[in-house]
């Protein structure tokens, strides 16, 4: 071990208990508008940002622009006979808070596929990387390799007013809706179909032609393809893709870095990632107990888990206090189409025995599923079992939300995010001041 990271050991870890230590006694003084407690937790609850496109509320859910998912599904335009909303709808609605008529999606629908076409510059790069790249890496990749195309990077260079911000940002943000699909299944025929690539069909609508490229030209998973772009979408601004996609956007960084840098967020254990580690933890617990396992089987795994000091993937959420109405879409999508799958009722067994569980240990403030602890199980009831690809379908959807989101941005010309940050000698030294003031 070298000198530099023994001395960072001698230093850290006794600082990190001590500063534990600290915000555990603290943790409720008040300094000003914030406590400790508000320092040291990730923000978390903290009103901070403004975001038009969607509202989560802890115990209601999520509500884009006022609307329920259920109302989404019943009001969004669908294809003729169809039963799943249509995603384009659902960005028209958060970009202008009305409601699209079917005409108006057909118009999104015809504009996109003029934009679609990719640079082949941008399937050039992805090819020089290595197969065994992670998709979630080639998918970042693959956006910035876009970013030399950006309208509102070239408009910045030669001087726009900033008050017309928006326009490049609107030119770049349908640019990628576009072109997204595209690209994704790029990285999935690339990376685990020997490159055998399936050319677009302008024809269907933006999720069924993202379910044709991909090689599942099934009627039901266009239907899915529709609810699960649909319902992954928004979140309100404060998760990790959100905010970053706002956080970056604010330097006046165009809507491609914006973007990328969203979807490396995206990629992490606790935010997108999770939907595969719920798959993976799934899989373990089958290989170790039986491809069935009872439910008093799931509650001694569940418990299991939690003694090794692991978290169970798929519960829990930094806001919500319910169980997330995107898990009971998915739900009522699966109990229509396949009630009978293995993996899924094994997921609905888990989802009558965690929540107790997880409800008695007194550490965990929401016991109840989140969108990741269905969405896999859905998947691979189509044959789509490539885990590591499940996070880029949620970076496709998750554009909808953050770049409508970053347009407004720019229209509503909010500034750069700059919050303050403290020292630990900072809080020592004020909470120290309050005390003796008290």
């Amino acid at each position: 071990m070298g000198q530099l990271k023994k001395k960072f050991i001698e230093k850290a870890l006794p600082l990190s208990a001590e500063i534990k230590q600290f915000a555990k006694e603290n943790g409720n003084i008040a300094l000003g508008s914030f406590t400790v407690d508000d320092v040291y937790a990730g923000q978390k609850g903290i009103i901070g940002l403004l975001t038009e496109t969607s509202l989560l509320d802890p115990s209601e859910g999520i509500r884009f622009r006022g609307y329920t998912i259920p109302e989404l599904r019943e009001k969004l335009p669908k294809v003729p006979g169809g039963t799943e909303p249509l995603p384009e709808g659902l960005f028209y609605l958060m970009l202008l808070n009305e409601l699209p008529t079917y005409e108006d999606v057909l118009d999104i629908q015809e504009d996109w596929s003029i934009r679609a076409e990719v640079p082949k510059n941008v399937f050039d790069t992805l090819d020089t990387l290595p197969l065994n790249t992670h998709p979630m890496t080639q998918f970042s990749i693959g956006i910035m390799a876009m970013q030399n195309e950006s309208v509102f990077a070239k408009a910045y260079h030669d001087g726009i007013n900033k008050k017309d911000y928006w326009d490049p940002t609107y030119e770049d943000v349908c640019n990628l809706l576009a072109r997204l699909p595209r690209i994704a299944a790029y990285i999935y025929r690339r990376t685990y179909k020997k490159s055998e690539h399936i050319a677009p069909k302008p024809e269907l609508d933006w999720a069924a032609n993202f379910a044709h490229m991909l090689g599942y030209d099934q009627p039901e998973f266009y239907k899915l393809m529709r609810l699960y772009l649909t319902i992954h979408a928004d979140h309100e601004g404060g998760n990790v893709s959100a905010h970053t996609t706002h956080l970056v956007g604010s330097a006046l960084s165009d809507p491609y870095l914006s973007f990328a840098a969203s979807m490396n967020g995206l990629a992490g254990p606790l935010h997108g990632l999770a939907n595969q580690e719920v798959v993976r933890w799934i899989n373990e617990m089958r290989e170790e107990i039986g491809k069935a396992p009872s439910k008093s089987q799931i509650a001694d795994y569940i418990n299991k888990t939690l003694s090794e000091g692991k978290v169970v993937p798929g519960y829990g959420h930094a806001v919500l206090r319910k169980t997330d109405p995107r898990f009971l879409a998915q739900q009522e999508f699966a109990k229509t189409y396949m009630p009978d799958d293995e993996l899924v009722n094994i997921v609905w067994n888990i989802y009558e025995v965690a929540p107790p569980i997880l409800e008695q240990t007194g550490k965990i403030k929401n016991p109840w599923p989140n969108v990741d602890a269905h969405s896999g199980a859905l998947l691979l009831h189509y044959g789509l079992n490539e885990y590591d690809f499940f996070t880029v379908l949620f970076g496709v959807s998750r554009a909808l939300g953050v770049l409508a989101s970053l347009i407004w941005d720019r229209a509503l010309g909010l500034p750069i995010e700059r919050p303050k940050s403290v020292t630990y000698e900072w809080l020592k030294n004020a909470v120290a001041s309050k005390k003796a003031n008290a």
